[in-house]
């Protein structure tokens, strides 16, 4: 994210809260992460890859990273060997899920209308 937007309590560079929205959980995979940690409640590192076996490890690790920073997923590592991780979703996270729920209806609606 831009350095000039770190702040987004503020929103003083954007024209409207829905730029942050967009920003936050936008792009490929954020959404299906963010979808699929409602479904499961908890999904391990590699777990991940089975649900969505498109995402590389790479991509996955980065988008994970930007919603824990983002205070949406919360991280749970285990120490063990080898080393598990768990994501979940924070309270913030959970209530991203009825705006996904609504985009899964709409989308559905669109496909079905337009293909």
């Amino acid at each position: 994210m831009p350095e000039d937007r770190n702040n987004k309590v503020s929103c003083s560079n954007y024209r409207c809260e829905i730029e942050v929205t967009l920003e936050v959980i936008g792009g490929k995979w954020k959404s299906l992460i963010l979808w699929s940690l409602g479904k499961y409640k908890v999904i391990r590192f590699n777990e991940f890859k089975r649900i969505i076996p498109e995402i590389s490890q790479k991509m996955l690790t980065q988008q994970l990273r930007d919603l824990e920073s983002n205070k949406l997923v919360n991280r749970k590592i285990y120490n063990q060997v080898p080393p598990m991780v768990e994501y979940s979703l924070t309270e913030m996270g959970e209530k991203l899920l009825p705006i996904l729920e609504e985009m899964d209806v709409w989308g559905k609606e669109f496909v079905s209308k337009f293909k």
